[in-house]
């Protein structure tokens, strides 16, 4: 390591990212320092998954209280209380934020506040300090994006929305993405009038049509009103309440709180990227290569910021891939392509790799499993609610290419067939191994008959209009 800098790595972010390659620079000899204008632990741990989990797992006794008589319990009239709820989650926030502190102090790195600007070559301004730096890392992450829809002052984003001070009676959210449905499920459990409006069909663009399809089913089912194809022309403050009227519609919704959830941005503005030459992307993301390098040879970013897979755990791979590479001789590139990711809906979606429709526009010939059932859990309880799960598997080689989840505990059962994905398993593996009897998760080494979308000659085209979910909509 050169002497020529004050710091071989500086880091301008401490969030997931920034601190898991600071962390690991620091462990391989490297004098890290690293910046941050807000808590250390970044979104996911202040003002995003982790926070928004616990909320989940709080609606979530709403459901077992609800399922309780059919298993024989008698529970009388339950209260809840929201501000005890977001204490808890605040107590549990401040004790994550001290550990990933001590991190950084346990690894050698210096943690310097206030918000990082590059100024000139290897040179970061921090307040009234100046640092230099062999190689800068940009971990900043992103915000949460409002549009310039007239009267978007009234609305909140998600971060607000960990924070209220009291649980709204009545709540619109606009948007279909992973926030949008989590806080829909977290809000309807607890008690809240939910309208979720979106733009298309149904939730969770991106996903396989089949999880979308499903969960938009499920959603309804739990109470949720949804408004698809729908758009807010306008937000007005109006006899005591707040009011979303819709495009070319004389619907107008009525709420206490108007959540919007239509994305995020990276955070680069301010951070003197143009001034440094480094090329800025859509959405002025940072453009990287496969090893994480921009344009300006001592600059990286990692996360949220690239725009690239914006899930935590990406993050940090990418991270520990650029900490391997620039400070401990060992060459290593992160590959997204079979990285698990979940939603905590109410219920729950996971999946891993391929979907059908993303398998089809490879051109791979494909066979695709198929299963809805009601768990054993609901025989009893008298719920409605009904499991999702599908796999896509390549015809040549029999490699299962995607798995996919609605349901119970979709997440934790995901991470166990990630590795199996990862690892190549063929259906003819999936199918020796042996269930796990009564339990949700044996479906996905039981399923043998194909869908009819198996059909060698179905184009993408054909399984889109086959997989379409059909719009819902509310009356006027």
């Amino acid at each position: 390591m050169t002497k020529q800098f004050d710091f071989d790595l500086f880091t301008i972010g401490a969030g997931s990212g920034g601190v898991a390659a600071s962390r690991r620079a620091a462990v391989y000899g490297a004098r890290v320092g690293i910046c941050e204008d807000d808590r250390v632990g970044g979104t996911c741990v202040i003002r995003g998954c982790v926070p928004k989990k616990l909320l989940v797992y709080g609606a979530h006794v709403a459901e077992e209280m609800a399922d309780a008589a059919g298993f024989g319990w008698t529970i009388p009239t339950p209260s809840f209380s929201w501000s005890n709820l977001i204490a808890a989650k605040d107590r549990e926030i401040d004790r994550l934020n001290g550990i990933y502190l001590g991190l950084l102090a346990g690894a050698g790195a210096e943690l310097i506040e206030g918000r990082g600007r590059i100024v000139a070559p290897h040179t970061v301004e921090i307040g009234d300090r100046t640092v230099t730096a062999q190689r800068i890392l940009v971990a900043t992450g992103s915000h949460a994006v409002l549009p310039p829809t007239p009267g978007i002052e009234y609305a909140i984003t998600s971060n607000e929305a960990l924070t209220l001070a009291e649980l709204p009676k009545r709540i619109v959210i606009v948007g279909g993405g992973y926030i949008a449905v989590e806080f829909a499920g977290i809000f309807n459990a607890l008690g809240s009038d939910v309208t979720l409006v979106v733009r298309g069909d149904a939730v969770l663009k991106g996903f396989d049509a089949d999880v979308r399809s499903h969960l938009t089913d499920e959603l309804v089912r739990s109470g949720v009103t949804l408004v698809a194809g729908a758009v807010v022309d306008r937000i007005e403050k109006a006899d005591g309440c707040l009011q979303a009227h819709l495009h070319n519609s004389a619907a107008m919704l009525k709420a206490d709180q108007i959540l919007y959830a239509v994305g995020r941005a990276p955070n680069t503005d301010g951070l003197g990227l143009r001034e440094a030459g480094v090329h800025l992307g859509p959405l002025n993301a940072i453009v990287v290569d496969e090893w994480s390098r921009t344009n300006a040879d001592h600059i990286y970013a990692v996360g949220d910021v690239t725009n690239r897979m914006n899930l935590t755990p990406a993050a940090i791979a990418e991270a520990r891939a650029f900490a391997e590479t620039a400070f401990n001789d060992n060459p290593t590139r992160f590959d997204p392509s079979r990285t698990p990711t979940a939603v905590f809906s109410m219920p729950p979606v996971a999946a891993v790799g391929l979907t059908e429709m993303q398998a089809r526009a490879e051109g791979r010939t494909i066979d695709v499993y198929h299963s809805r059932f009601r768990p054993l859990k609901h025989t009893l309880s008298g719920s409605k609610t009904r499991v999702m799960m599908k796999l896509i598997v390549d015809r040549p080689s029999d490699v299962v290419l995607g798995c996919h989840m609605v349901g119970a505990d979709a997440a934790e059962i995901m991470q166990g067939l990630a590795v199996a994905v990862e690892g190549g398993a063929t259906k003819a593996q999936f199918d020796r191994t042996v269930g796990i009897h009564p339990s949700s998760a044996e479906e996905f080494v039981t399923m043998r008959e194909r869908s009819p979308t198996s059909d060698p000659t179905a184009s993408p085209h054909d399984v889109a209009d086959h997989e379409r979910p059909v719009p819902r909509k509310i009356e006027a």
